[in-house]
This record gives structure tokens, C-alpha cells and sequence, in this order.
């Protein structure tokens, strides 16, 4: 007795730790553990299958199965009757046509009861562990959360960590390139989704994401956690450079100031959450031709041109000494441009480096075929109504059309471009000059 009372004991401090190390309350595993022997006990005794009873307390540490017997006068056909006598010595209360319970020796169940029930209780903890990890992280999903991480391999470069006592995993194509993290470090990740939810949920973390930043931003810019700044859109390329547009609805409100907060708090703060990578907060504006050229900061842009609004294709004049600057290492500044503004850039020099002729796009009257087809559809539609007059107007429009970047820019644009001509035009002549005395005195000595 005292040795089934030890095993008892045993079995549920088992179960406790069990119940732990899955999170899982100790009441729910008994249920989940009580279902599977009372599975494994109707398959030891297959006639008795209704009249089988488990009763499980982890209070008192009481474990115990029945059989419940009817009670007979005559002989028992089964297990499942007990003759009155037989019944009077376990029960001197026992009578003809009631029920007497029969405890059943576990031990006696075999090894195959006993590993069905070992399957359905793992099956049980399995289920369980998914409910679970379906509950934690439903709200959490494009969601960035603070992990720790408890294991990096050396070889592969998976990342584990852990939240809320939950494994997750950061493979190496979700890693900033270049970051080295280590045991025990506190790390923000973005949790991209979870697959596989009918089965074993997985859930998939970068750190790499886009959206990352967006979320530190949301983190640290409390104006856009209200929605007072807006992010319109994000371009990153992760541990080298990222480019965020923002917008502010508030007219009091600086939207770059707020993300760059107090003394540069907010913005070091997420710089240095994200291992020193580069943010260029880019103010939005509902004018194509301006939040392109605002999005190739830090270059400068003399003028943006939309080639065609349907293609999403445009050309941006730049200084000659910003050229190099616009595009960017490797071509970065302005592939991350392109993907701020959603249109493909093409990027020109204001002046041909070998002739010294000034882009045609620099022309003040120069109209883009794309606004030449918009103007087209105009004066068709204005010449069916037969009033010439309007026509003319719509030219006159057009020709005096407002420039989207700076007037103060333009007309200094303008000036160096000027001075620039004629800077070319004396090299020019000069040179000419030059050229000519060099025939003569060449001929002078052939002579």
C-alpha cells in the first residue's frame, strides 16, 4: 500500500513538472491524462468499456480506476457482475442489484495500453502547446516585440530566442548583415506571421523587415502612435540605410522634428536599436515631382520631370557634383528612392561633362511628353466645343505652368547655368584661338 501510495506521489509530481515545463495548468493535464487511461483501460478490458471509471485528485494524490460491478445472486458472466457473496467481503453493505466498484491493477494493463496512452497524452500536450501558442501571439501578428536571446549556432547562424517562455527563431536571411548577437542580449523583433496554424504553428521573426522600423518609430515617436504624424512609406536596406516618409496632420506639428525628438533622443534611440544603420526621415508631400526629389536627400535637385504617370517613370536633374551623391554607394540612394516614391528614377547631370551643353530638361520651356499627351487630350476635347479662345488660354497655361521645386532654386539654377555658358563659350574661343596659331606656326616650319 505504502509502495502505491509512493508511486502515486511520484506520478504527480511528474505531472507537475509536466504541467511547467509546457505551461499548462495542472488541472487540464489531469483531465487531458485521465481521458488517455481511461482509453488505455478500455482497450485492457474490452467488454467493460461503459463501466469504467478514472478518478484522479492531485489534492490528495489519489490515482485510481474501477470497474463498476452489478451485483447478482447467480454466477457472473464477465467482469462485469460480481456474485453477492464475493461482493460482501469487500462491501458488508453489499446487496442484490446494486453496484460495487473494482479496482483495477494499473500494472496489469501491458505495454501496448500502456503506450497508447503515452501517444494520447503527447498528443494531448501537443494540441495543447498549439492552442497555446495560437492565444499568445493572435494579437502580436505584424507586431514588434522585445526577445532574449538564449542560444546562437555557430555554423548555421540561427538565432534563438525567447518570449514568454516561448522558443522562436531567427534564421540568418532575417538578420541586419553584420550584426553579431549574443547570449543573454535583449533584441526587438517583427513578427512577419505565423504558418502552419492547424498543425504545429510556427512563427516566423525578422529583424530585417521593413516594417521594424515603422514599429520602433511607433515605439519611440509617441505623436505617431496617436496619428498625428503619419508614415506614408518606408525603403530599407537593412544594416546599411533606411528611408521613411512621414506626414504630420496637425499643422502645428514638425513631423521630421517629432521622429527626431528632443536632443535626437528618439532617432539615436532607434539607430541604435538597429546596430548604427542609417535613417533618412524624408518629409511627404502630395506633389509627385517634390517628394521625389526630396526622397534623393541628401543630394540636391535642380528639377524632377514625370516621363510618363502611367509607367511611373521620371528623370531628376541634378548638379554635377551631386551626381555621384544622388545615386549613392552602389547605386543605394536611389534604389531606395525609387522604392520610397513607388517611380523609377533616371538621374542626369545638369551639364554634359565633355561638351559643357546644358540638359535639354533645364530648358525653361521644356514640357515633358507626359504632360504634352495630358495637354493633347486637353485641346481635343476643348476643340470639339469649337471656341478658340479656350485653346489659347490652355497654351498659355501650360507655358507659364508652375515648377515644382524651390523659385529661389531655379533662378540660381538659372544664373549658374548662364554663367557656366559663358564660361564654355570663352574656353571655347580660346581654345579656337589657340588652334589657329598652332596651324600657322606649323606652317611657318614646313615652310
Amino acid at each position: 500500500m505504502e509502495e502505491f501510495t509512493e508511486m502515486n506521489k511520484g506520478f504527480f509530481d511528474a505531472l507537475k513538472v509536466l504541467g511547467d515545463e509546457n505551461s499548462v495548468d495542472t488541472n487540464t493535464l489531469v483531465e487531458k491524462v485521465k481521458s488517455a487511461m481511461l482509453k488505455a483501460a478500455r482497450k485492457a478490458y474490452p467488454h467493460s468499456e461503459e463501466n469504467i471509471r478514472v478518478d484522479i485528485d492531485p489534492i490528495t494524490n489519489k490515482f485510481d480506476m474501477y470497474i463498476i460491478q452489478q451485483i447478482i445472486d447467480d454466477q457472473p458472466i464477465d467482469e462485469n457482475e460480481v456474485n453477492i457473496d464475493v461482493a460482501k467481503t469487500r462491501d458488508p453493505n453489499a446487496y442484490v442489484g446494486g453496484t460495487i466498484p473494482l479496482k483495477i491493477d494499473i500494472s496489469k494493463f501491458g505495454r501496448a495500453a500502456a503506450l497508447s496512452a503515452k501517444q494520447s497524452i503527447k498528443g494531448d500536450l501537443r494540441e495543447i502547446n498549439r492552442e497555446h501558442v495560437l492565444n499568445r501571439f493572435a494579437d502580436k501578428e505584424h507586431e514588434c516585440i522585445t526577445a532574449t536571446v538564449s542560444q546562437v549556432e555557430p555554423g548555421r547562424g540561427t538565432v534563438t530566442v525567447v518570449y514568454e517562455n516561448t522558443e522562436l527563431y531567427l534564421f540568418r536571411n532575417e538578420q541586419i548583415p553584420g550584426e553579431v548577437l549574443t547570449e543573454g542580449q535583449q533584441i526587438k523583433v517583427y513578427i512577419t506571421g505565423i504558418v502552419n496554424k492547424t498543425k504545429k504553428p510556427i512563427i516566423k521573426i525578422s529583424r530585417s523587415h521593413k516594417d521594424l522600423v515603422k514599429r520602433l518609430f511607433e515605439i519611440e515617436v509617441p505623436e505617431i502612435y496617436d496619428g498625428i504624424v503619419e508614415v506614408k512609406s518606408i525603403s530599407r536596406e537593412a544594416g546599411s540605410r533606411t528611408k521613411i516618409a512621414v506626414s504630420s496632420k496637425d499643422p502645428n506639428v514638425d513631423a521630421v522634428g517629432a521622429c527626431i525628438g528632443p536632443k535626437r533622443s528618439r532617432i539615436t534611440a532607434i539607430v541604435s536599436e538597429l546596430n548604427g544603420e542609417k535613417i533618412d526621415i524624408i518629409p511627404y508631400s502630395d506633389v509627385q515631382e517634390e517628394f521625389i526629389a526630396r526622397s534623393l536627400a541628401p543630394a540636391e535637385v535642380l528639377k524632377t520631370i514625370i516621363t510618363s504617370f502611367e509607367e511611373k517613370t521620371c528623370t531628376v536633374i541634378v548638379p554635377n557634383n551631386q551626381l555621384s551623391l544622388a545615386i549613392g554607394n552602389k547605386g543605394q540612394n536611389a534604389k531606395l528612392a525609387a522604392k520610397l516614391t513607388g517611380f523609377k528614377i533616371d538621374i542626369k547631370p545638369a551639364y554634359d561633362a565633355v561638351t559643357g551643353e546644358a540638359a535639354k530638361e533645364m530648358d525653361e520651356n521644356f514640357v515633358s511628353a507626359a504632360h504634352t499627351a495630358l495637354d493633347s487630350d486637353d485641346d481635343i476635347m476643348l476643340d470639339d466645343s469649337s471656341d478658340s479662345s479656350d485653346t489659347i488660354a490652355i497654351d498659355d497655361d501650360i507655358e507659364n505652368a508652375p515648377s515644382f521645386t524651390d523659385s529661389a532654386e531655379n533662378k540660381d539654377a538659372s544664373d549658374d547655368n548662364t554663367s557656366s555658358e559663358e564660361k564654355i563659350n570663352e574656353q571655347s574661343s580660346a581654345c579656337d584661338n589657340e588652334n589657329s596659331d598652332n596651324t600657322e606656326t606649323s606652317d611657318s616650319v614646313s615652310d
